[in-house]
């Protein structure tokens, strides 16, 4: 299941198909399954056994259900900002911690957003890895809101879609309280799907 949340709070809670209902969220381009797409022609016999050569080797079902949800991979020890943090001191975070992007919490601790190095350096001046000249703004300014959450029983799968779908780069994992406990990266998702047993990827 997912979540929106934004500045006044949640907008929608419910499953992948719903998303696109909700005003507001940024959509890039659609992403279709790799048996759907038409290789050229070069190269679709060994695309072909490519394919066959992985389904041949998985053990078991190919089509089991899902083997990771979000809270066996996420990262549990969150960095994040508040929205009335200097964008100054939200890029001096995200660089010391060797991140690209953070999720945004309200006063009462609730998500309001996400924001990234992009976001940042739309009113930062970075030069040789020190910020030469800033405008006085607030992560709010910046900040890339509403923002699609997950909750923690949800299928890494359904989570990548939402990071091709959307164009984003994580998701926030929030539980029932509404409670950030997790966020789940690019880098998350790379690392369950070289681990063992393998993903069904074509499913």
């Amino acid at each position: 299941m997912f979540a929106v949340y934004g500045l006044s709070g949640p907008i929608y809670h419910g499953t992948f198909e719903g998303l696109d209902q909700v005003a507001g969220v940024h959509r890039g381009t659609a992403v279709r399954p790799i048996a759907e797409q038409e290789p050229a022609p070069l190269f679709s016999a060994p695309a072909a056994q490519a394919v066959s050569a992985y389904r041949a080797m998985l053990r078991g079902d190919p089509d089991r259900g899902p083997l990771y949800h979000a809270y066996q991979i996420m990262q549990r020890q969150i960095v994040s900002l508040t929205s009335t943090d200097a964008v100054e001191h939200a890029w001096r975070v995200l660089l010391e911690r060797r991140i690209h992007q953070a999720p945004v919490l309200d006063p009462g601790y609730r998500l309001v957003g996400i924001v990234s190095e992009r976001d940042l350096l739309t009113v930062l001046n970075v030069e040789e890895g020190r910020v030469r000249d800033v405008l006085a703004r607030q992560v709010s300014d910046v900040m890339t809101t509403p923002v699609v959450s997950a909750d923690p029983i949800t299928d890494i799968r359904r989570i990548a879609w939402v990071m091709l779908e959307y164009q984003v780069d994580g998701v926030p994992i929030v539980n029932d309280a509404q409670l950030l406990v997790g966020f789940v990266s690019r880098s998350d998702i790379l690392r369950a799907i070289i681990t063992d047993p393998p993903l069904s990827l074509w499913r």
